[in-house]
């Protein structure tokens, strides 16, 4: 690490500048200015910019302002169109390449740029860098997306393999909370306060007008926009929200992209960097943590800590702020600093700990930070790990004439999420890793709180206490062969690290490490819908998020398949209706098949050596 520069500057700010985009809507930005003596220091200058529908204005923006100003750079916040102060209509994510473009070219017009702009945000601020990246705009020099940046929102993100995240809904609902419609009309705020979104949850799906997004129209028609538009047809081919399909003409510049294994942007983060590095010049770099949505320099994920060498801040800089102004000094200002020479990657290795309670109630999973040239690990060894018969998970094939294993599954009562990749749930859901056993802090759960595993609709395929450690490290998949008594279903996927029973977990803890789905009716294509013939078996690919993990001596690999994971993702009803739309369920008599011409499996990427 490096020592922080110290501030050099005043910061002087000209707040509610309204810049005009191209079709006249204006878009209320505010500018923090170097100084001295209480003047402006003389242009041109280097900027970096956040364009957030969080309120520019907020406490945090104004510090990250301050900090960055302070060191030379003009700092701009924007908010999003039709956001606070911002002119024109709120439309979740489909603006922001062209408002981004027009910022841009808005920026090198001013008298104080030298037309080197760094973008940098969280989450959706990640977002809005992607979006204006992949017109290659004028004057983007480079850009430090954390959690975020979509590749692909239809496949991972906003929909999942033809499934729903719900927590777009969630994020509706806390939004549209601060909408302009809300901010400037006590009533309609009054409204959205009152309604109860865990009460929705149980009315799902809703209608459109009798929704608690009803009060807030804008964000109830995005919502049955990403709801209904099942396909992955022209809606999700938009640039802004499937990137990938416009890697060619994506700015050729200096990218950092920040991620972690509890985030659901993970799979995002990864496809930026396979898909970029290949065909630009970059340099392109990738870190991986531990951490939930945006937590980096938070040590635990749900009721796992992974130790205090685990966030960002005394570890891989002195803390997250300079780890940015590196970034930014390196490519905005050409500071000989080093940052060239650092890793194409660096991830967190999950694992190894002591597995012992610490003081906070948290399971000691630990972990180290490792630096590698190349993702997926070129060393890796691709293992197929196959389900038995009895609930057995090895490398050894499976025999044939084994039995299937069959299981009801009834969308009225769906399996509870605990845990996972996931962000702005509300106080619906919790993103991270957690003992997989239901209980009153997870939504959906039923009394006596018992083990997922024990349910009649999960089955559950572990191998024997490892013998030595296994380092999983790479994209995960799920292959498996299927049948269905309805034309449509899902199968989910989840990978879990099995502890052994101890003092201070009596029990054992399954930790979930990461999962993933797939909607049947989407196997072969997600562009055109085909739905099963009953009883007719099927081969499912379902992509698990990627991970890092070190199973532990002693420790069991397990895999636990199903075809819900409710609220983290809407519930198929099993019927073939339009999704979004249906209004009836029924109960779908699933099978899965491992024997010797249908060996259902998951695939692990092995690290040896470990």
């Amino acid at each position: 690490m490096t020592q922080q520069s110290q501030p050099e500057y005043e910061v002087q700010l000209q707040s509610d500048v309204m810049v005009t985009l191209r079709d006249g809507v204006r878009l209320a930005t505010d500018l923090y200015f170097p100084a001295r003596n209480g003047k402006p220091v003389e242009g041109p200058l280097p900027a970096v910019m956040q364009r957030t529908p969080y309120n520019k204005e907020a406490q945090r923006n104004r510090a990250e302002a301050r900090y960055f100003g302070s060191r030379g750079y003009v700092v701009i916040f924007q908010d999003n169109r039709g956001r606070f102060k911002s002119e024109g209509s709120f439309v979740k994510y489909l603006d922001d390449p062209q408002d981004g473009y027009d910022t841009l070219e808005w920026i090198g017009n001013q008298p104080w740029s030298n037309g080197r702009v760094g973008a940098f945000g969280i989450s959706y601020g990640a977002h809005t860098q992607a979006a204006m990246a992949a017109t290659n705009p004028p004057n983007l020099a480079c850009t430090f997306m954390d959690c975020g940046g979509f590749t692909n929102a239809y496949d991972n993100s906003c929909r999942n393999s033809g499934a729903l995240e719900l927590r777009q809904v969630c994020w509706a609902f806390t939004h549209a909370r601060n909408s302009k419609e809300a901010l400037a009309d006590p009533t309609v705020k009054a409204a959205l306060e009152a309604e109860d979104l865990r009460e929705w949850f149980k009315r799902m799906p809703w209608k459109k007008g009798q929704s608690p997004l009803r009060w807030a129209p804008d964000y109830e028609d995005y919502v049955f926009d990403m709801w209904t538009q099942a396909d992955f047809g022209e809606y999700w081919q938009q640039i802004g929200i499937c990137n990938e399909l416009y890697f060619d003409q994506y700015a050729d510049i200096p990218q950092l992209h920040l991620g972690s294994w509890y985030d659901p942007y993970t799979r995002t983060t990864t496809r930026n960097y396979t898909g970029l590095s290949p065909i630009k010049s970059g340099p392109i770099r990738m870190v991986l943590g531990p951490w939930t949505h945006g937590a980096h320099d938070v040590s635990y994920s749900g009721d796992v800590d992974f130790g205090p060498r685990s966030v960002v801040s005394g570890s891989l800089a002195d803390d997250y702020s300079h780890m940015r102004l590196r970034w930014f000094d390196r490519w905005l200002k050409d500071m000989d600093n080093g940052v060239e020479r650092d890793a194409a990657v660096r991830l967190f290795v999950m694992g190894g700990g002591d597995g012992r309670k610490n003081a906070d109630g948290r399971l000691n999973h630990g972990g180290r930070w490792r630096d590698e040239q190349d993702w997926p690990l070129a060393r890796a060894h691709d293992t197929p790990f196959y389900l038995h018969s009895g609930g057995g998970l090895s490398a050894q094939a499976p025999r044939a004439g084994s039995r299937p294993s069959e299981y009801l599954f009834d969308p009225n009562n769906p399996v509870p999420t605990i845990g996972g990749n996931i962000s702005s749930g509300a106080d619906i859901m919790e993103g991270g890793a957690f003992h997989q056993q239901e209980g009153p802090r997870f939504y959906g759960s039923r009394e006596p709180y018992l083990p997922l595993a024990s349910r009649h609709d999960v089955l559950t395929f572990q191998t024997p206490p490892l013998e030595e450690a296994v380092e999983v490290t790479g994209p995960v998949v799920a292959r498996l062969w299927a049948s269905s008594s309805c034309v449509d279903t899902d199968f989910t996927a989840k990978l879990v690290d099995v502890y052994p029973p101890s003092p201070d977990y009596p029990q054992g803890f399954d930790m979930n490490i990461t999962d993933g789905v797939i909607r049947a009716r989407y196997r072969d294509s997600f562009e055109r819908a085909e739905f099963m013939e009953p009883g007719t078996v099927y081969e499912f690919t379902i992509e698990l998020y990627p991970t890092s993990n070190l199973f532990a001596k002693g420790h069991r690999i397990r895999v636990d398949v199903a075809s819900s994971n409710f609220p983290r993702l809407d519930v198929n009803p099993n019927t073939g209706e339009p999704l979004g739309l249906s209004r009836r369920t029924e109960v779908a008599r699933n099978t899965v098949y491992h024997d010797a011409d249908r060996p259902s499996h998951v695939v692990l990427p092995v690290v040896p050596g470990q």
